[in-house]
């Protein structure tokens, strides 16, 4: 088998067919940039201990390979526009075109019955918010041809470039592990900062060609109304969300980032949280909920969102055993008692309440779990005692300055 595979490669190279030439190109400063998004699996950075699953926007001039990335979770507009702007207004010069490969993000596909009979028939065609940042920062956009992403080539080799760097920078700082997402872009940014530095000349061709940045940035959110439910839930992009029920039946502002919302009432942030990833998911605050809840608690038994009802591992645990001597509502009507202590104190000291009762196999009841969260909250002040003021002692200081 080896033998007949020398063979025909040996014939290949003699005798085959001519195969197609990678034609590289010649690129002018100040011409172009390229924009690409890629997965970071392989750095397994972590937030606050956690896995971060995200994605890097990365942004590339193919003349100088200046390169800037922007920390995202999806292959979105909202992305690009972060990423984009960002880039903008790190370089403070902005290219005559801009180029990235036939995402939905950018462009979307014509649909059979609205083509034309033409040769480009079949070309997608450009989405409105795309356009939208085109034009505000004053670039024509590009794309490559359909399942052509070597036409995208210098910011594809950019990311693997990019990727084994920030590995080797990650190793040298000892840890992958980030506080926030913010520290973790700003480790990118100081590492791409570096990197540019060393672009030498090539990067100074292209500012001495590019056009200077003189426009604002852009909102980096989209704003759309929404009518709180009786649930008192809103819906966003398909993922439900709960709100505080004094909103009920009231129209919220909802500011949609492309990591958070904000859901705001008049002038007032009424909540910051993250964003939902992918559709029929939901965020609902037990604290938004409980008073319901108190009052009806037959409810609770099937209750649509009652598994959001468990702040965490112990809560659970706390329901199920109350459950053991004091079945069906009657459990309930326990529990919820203590989920109204924790949203009307602090949530920390009832889980610490919770936890030492079951510990010690103790009975858990509201009344038990009080007495230990006040105990908990409750702070000693110490007595500090006042010494007298011994003034010899600057005496005993001004007669050592004078000699």
């Amino acid at each position: 088998m080896r033998t007949l595979q020398r063979r025909v490669k040996a014939w290949r190279a003699e005798r085959g067919p001519d195969k197609n030439v990678m034609l590289a190109q010649l690129h002018r400063p100040g011409e172009a940039a390229q924009t690409d998004f890629t997965w970071t699996t392989e750095l397994d950075v972590t937030v606050a201990g956690k896995p971060f699953k995200h994605m890097l926007c990365v942004f590339a001039l193919p003349y100088s390979n200046w390169r800037w990335a922007s920390v995202c979770h999806s292959e979105s507009i909202a992305s690009i526009r972060h990423g984009v702007q960002r880039a903008l207004f790190q370089l403070g010069r902005v290219p005559e075109w801009h180029q990235t490969d036939n995402s939905t993000a950018a462009t979307h596909r014509i649909p059979e019955s609205k083509k034309v009979v033409h040769e480009a028939a079949s070309a997608r065609v450009f989405n409105d918010d795309y356009l939208g940042i085109m034009r505000h920062f004053g670039m024509k956009p590009r794309t490559t041809e359909v399942a052509a992403k070597e036409q995208n080539g210098d910011v594809e080799a950019a990311n693997g470039a990019l990727k084994r760097a920030l590995n080797q920078a990650l190793l040298r700082r000892g840890s992958r592990d980030f506080d926030s997402r913010c520290a973790w872009q700003t480790f990118v940014d100081n590492h791409l900062q570096k990197v540019n530095r060393g672009r030498g000349q090539r990067v100074s061709d292209e500012m001495a060609t590019m056009r200077e940045l003189n426009v604002g940035r852009l909102p980096e959110f989209v704003e759309e109304s929404f009518r709180v439910s009786d649930w008192s839930t809103i819906r966003v992009k398909q993922c439900a969300y709960s709100v505080p029920s004094r909103l009920m039946g009231e129209w919220v502002q909802v500011r949609i980032f492309e990591d958070r919302i904000i859901i705001r009432y008049g002038d007032k942030d009424e909540l910051v949280c993250e964003r939902l990833r992918g559709s029929h998911r939901k965020r609902i605050d037990y604290r938004h909920i409980i008073w319901s809840l108190v009052r009806k608690p037959g409810g609770f038994a099937r209750y649509v969102y009652r598994e959001e009802m468990f702040p965490s591992i112990v809560f659970r645990r706390a329901y199920d055993a109350i459950q053991t001597p004091h079945r069906g509502t009657k459990g309930d009507i326990e529990y919820l008692r203590i989920l109204h202590l924790a949203a009307s104190t602090l949530e920390a000291d009832v889980e610490a309440a919770l936890t030492l009762l079951l510990g010690d196999n103790h009975p858990i009841t509201v009344e038990a779990v009080k007495s230990l969260a006040s105990a908990a909250t409750s702070i000693e002040v110490p007595q500090i005692a006042r010494s007298p003021v011994d003034l010899t002692a600057y005496d005993a200081l001004l007669a050592e300055v004078g000699t």
